[in-house]
């Protein structure tokens, strides 16, 4: 049987000069490590769809076309054309019957949370979400740390008023921590957020 390889090269077999050393310590491995946190949910969601698990998706960015060429009647090209500002947030859909939205935010900071990262509108939306009896919540990852928190809108409402009212314009990590639930990684899915929702939304 034929085998094919990468680049059409056989791989080396180890010799004695690069085989693993008895007790020397392997790198650990993180598969996926590095991906967005978009990628991630993006990820999870396919997973959650694939098996019958939830319906949800990220919803698109509008955009605003300004200015199309028709060098052909069959082709159009868009020469100018500017990202709206979106209305809502990032996901929405549906799990074990009720509908679900929430927006994810990622940052780089390892001590707070800049909050001039959410815009008024889409608090506006998720309360309206939750006066209907949605689940709205947000899911925030500390990229540098490898952590990620889903936090409940009823949680996260009160940084965001705290603000509002002239106090920090930040959510420290460990009041972030005190109100939230950490979303472990994993394989597959990537990131289980909805057995996290699943305890905090009791």
């Amino acid at each position: 049987m034929a085998i094919g390889y990468p680049n059409g090269k056989k791989p080396q077999q180890p010799n004695k000069a690069n085989a693993v050393k008895k007790n020397q310590k392997l790198p650990t491995l993180y598969g996926k490590r590095g991906m967005s946190l978009e990628d991630d949910l993006n990820d999870t969601n396919a997973y959650y769809l694939a098996h019958d698990i939830a319906v949800i998706h990220k919803k698109p960015t509008p955009v605003q076309i300004v200015r199309v060429d028709y060098p052909k009647r069959s082709n159009a090209t868009i020469r100018e054309a500017y990202f709206k500002q979106p209305s809502t947030t990032d996901y929405n859909g549906v799990y074990k019957g009720k509908y679900l939205d929430f927006e994810a935010k990622e940052t780089k900071n390892t001590t707070s949370f800049p909050l001039n990262n959410f815009h008024p509108h889409q608090l506006t939306h998720m309360e309206q979400v939750v006066k209907q009896n949605g689940l709205a919540f947000v899911i925030i990852s500390f990229r540098t740390l490898d952590e990620v928190y889903l936090t409940m809108y009823q949680n996260f409402y009160p940084f965001w008023q705290r603000m509002a009212e002239g106090g920090r314009k930040s959510v420290a990590i460990d009041e972030l921590r005190d109100v939230s639930a950490l979303i472990p990684y994993g394989l597959n899915p990537r990131l289980d957020f909805l057995s996290v929702l699943d305890k905090a939304s009791r």
